[in-house]
């Protein structure tokens, strides 16, 4: 998760995604070796030398101001979180490479706790900042994992993940009918987070393992697409009710962790699907789940020891 590297892929993966009709440019039929735009060509467009430039997309100059950084954004078409990210990519290569730290684990406050509380009526989780599940109520645990044990959040060592259930798990991957946009989401989340916390050892040892475990997503991490997950809808094949779609919004908590609450339509055929999840609410599996001690626990699948940033 070298800061300078990374700044440089994001704007190459960026700059291959423009192409010379996008911005008006007169190619006069010429062949190109590679998509999208050349080097130049967005350097003339940022207002930058394209030696400064080809420098910063190569790792050798980390010293990009945020008029630079803001300029780059305007070429390159840049929407809000993407342009942050930018920044944060920038910051991180002017920082330089600092190695990786293993933060503490994460706890849910009390505060959290109380929204959690009043929320019982609808499913919600608090996801940290790597999608570690801290907690669920219990409509949240029906909803999304009814095949773990209840108690999962609590067990910091084997505690579920969100983002390796959705890539590792068979049971999450049937649960979502448009599974590939809910896989997207997640790895473009993760994205913007990398770009936050670029030290972050466990966050590295997750897309690490998942990099390595599932083609799909280091398909998708390649794209370096960014974007938070605040609010999507999905629709989800359940085991106990059948279909229901929800609206899926992040409530962010000033501690960095975020409170996923979903929700439907008064009225909705999903509402009172929900409410039948209420009275019914149950494990729907007795599969047990696997994992050991210093390992995330994903159903049916062994997983590798996470890096300890040692």
């Amino acid at each position: 998760m070298d800061g300078q590297s990374q700044l440089g892929a994001f704007l190459q993966a960026r700059r291959s995604r423009l192409r010379p009709d996008d911005i008006g440019l007169k190619t006069y039929g010429d062949r190109r070796r590679v998509p999208g735009l050349r080097r130049e060509e967005l350097a003339l467009l940022a207002g930058v030398s394209a030696s400064y430039y080809t420098r910063l997309e190569q790792g050798q100059s980390h010293n990009a101001s945020p008029a630079v950084l803001d300029a780059l954004a305007r070429a390159l078409g840049l929407d809000e979180p993407e342009r942050r990210h930018l920044h944060d990519l920038g910051t991180g290569a002017a920082r330089g490479r600092k190695g990786l730290r293993r933060p503490p684990p994460e706890h849910v406050g009390d505060a959290t706790r109380h929204l959690l509380d009043a929320l019982a009526g609808v499913p919600a989780v608090v996801l940290g900042r790597r999608t570690d599940v801290l907690a669920w109520n219990a409509l949240g645990h029906a909803l999304f994992a009814a095949h773990l044990p209840a108690a999962g959040p609590d067990q910091v060592p084997t505690r579920p993940n969100m983002a390796a259930l959705v890539f590792l798990d068979p049971d999450m991957r049937a649960l979502y009918a448009d599974w590939e946009t809910k896989a997207r989401s997640v790895v473009a989340n993760l994205r913007e987070v990398a770009g936050r916390h670029p030290e972050d050892a466990r966050l590295a040892s997750l897309i690490g393992e998942l990099s390595m475990r599932s083609p799909e997503f280091s398909a998708m991490w390649a794209s370096h697409q960014v974007r938070a997950c605040d609010a999507a809808p999905h629709t989800m094949h359940h085991p106990l009710i059948g279909p229901v779609t929800v609206t899926q919004q992040a409530l962010r908590t000033g501690d960095d962790q975020s409170v996923v609450v979903a929700h439907t339509a008064p009225g909705s055929p999903s509402r009172a699907a929900l409410a039948l999840l209420a009275d019914r609410g149950a494990p729907v599996s007795s599969r047990p789940p696997q994992g050991q001690q210093g390992q995330r626990a994903v159903p049916g699948r062994s997983a590798p020891r996470p890096y300890d940033g040692s």
